[in-house]
């Protein structure tokens, strides 16, 4: 608006105008305001690297993997180093020797020239199935004395169950020793080898294999029980949903292994049923003392303590030692009130 038509201006349409201008003004600030923010995050961010799962809190789906060919061309290489392989079976089931029968020029070469130029193995599993054998059972009528006489089972294939010790002992190591589950186990017997058996007949089949296991326990017990030098540890283990504890007893012949629901001193007296070794062996749990003898305690367990035998500082500027299980109970000597590790906290 010119500045001569101002003046012919009323109040009403002056207020009107500054009041549009003073708002245009506001609105400037205001987009200032936003771009000098803006400004100062950019500049912030320069020369910092770009935000990752790795390095800050955004979650592993935003992340980008890089391309193939800008992986490889960032991957460094490695170190050369000698190259190991596969030594060759010292006693092969089979040997297979394989000749040179002509040369690229179509001459036929003779296999009594031929030299040894190099060797491998090849490894494969038969094809494993189970075998099954009818048992026929006959019987006759004595012309003597006319009594039936039937056959006796044979000794290696007796009546009862139809598993042989073979597939026993297989399934009592996958399920003992790899904790494979009575499910998973009727699916692998019969996706490896063709073997239907009931999660019923594998409970049945454990619970026959535990007698003999458990007669080779009494021996085991046995020898360490009468053992002169005996070592004892134990560490907690879930059963059934409870709390209980691993008793391992060792001598140097054999060790003994049971699980108890308790850690108490009522384990290593009912396990010894009397016997009194020379020495024992163990940490400073007292459970685990008087048993024998004498007692030596852990020598693993003496290193570690030794390890942590440092000596705390007094307010007083006098010296006391440690706890000896500061280490494991975490907490250091007390004075004045205060805990610490190296000298007090008014020091």
């Amino acid at each position: 608006m010119p500045p001569e038509g101002i003046d012919s201006l009323d109040a009403d349409s002056l207020k009107r105008l500054v009041l549009s201008l003073l708002a245009k003004i506001d609105d400037l600030v205001e987009q200032n305001k936003a771009l000098a923010a803006r400004i100062a995050e950019l500049e912030g961010r320069a020369g910092k690297p770009p935000k990752t799962p790795t390095n800050s809190s955004l979650p592993p789906s935003s992340g980008q993997k890089p391309n193939v060919a800008d992986a490889a061309a960032t991957k460094r290489s490695r170190k050369g180093r000698p190259g190991a392989a596969r030594e060759l079976c010292a006693n092969p089931d089979a040997t297979r020797d394989i000749y040179a029968e002509r040369c690229a020029c179509g001459a036929k070469l003779g296999a009594a020239d031929q030299v040894l130029a190099r060797a491998y193995d090849h490894v494969e599993l038969p094809p494993i199935k189970p075998v099954t054998t009818r048992i026929n059972l006959h019987r006759a009528d004595c012309r003597c004395c006319g009594n039936t006489i039937i056959a006796e089972p044979p000794a290696d294939m007796p009546p009862g169950s139809p598993f042989g010790p073979g597939i026993v002992a297989l399934v009592t190591y996958l399920h003992g020793c790899q904790m494979v589950s009575y499910a998973r186990l009727a699916e692998m017997l019969e996706g490896l080898f063709g073997l239907k058996i009931s999660e019923g007949a594998i409970a049945n089949m454990l619970a026959r294999a535990a007698e003999p296991f458990a007669e080779c326990a009494k021996t085991i017990h046995e020898t360490v029980r009468n053992s002169p030098v005996i070592a004892s540890d134990e560490t907690s283990a879930r059963v059934k949903g409870k709390t209980h504890w691993q008793w391992t007893f060792v001598a140097a012949t054999a060790v003994a292994h049971l699980i108890a629901p308790t850690r108490g001193k009522i384990v290593p007296t009912e396990f010894l049923d009397g016997a009194r070794p020379k020495v024992w062996l163990s940490d400073r749990l007292l459970a685990q003392c008087n048993h024998a003898e004498a007692h030596q305690f852990c020598l693993a367990h003496l290193i570690r303590d030794a390890q942590y035998a440092t000596r705390h500082t007094r307010c007083d500027g006098s010296e006391a030692p440690m706890h000896p299980l500061a280490h494991r109970l975490q907490r250091p000597a007390q004075c004045c009130g205060r805990t610490t590790t190296d000298a007090c906290a008014s020091r």
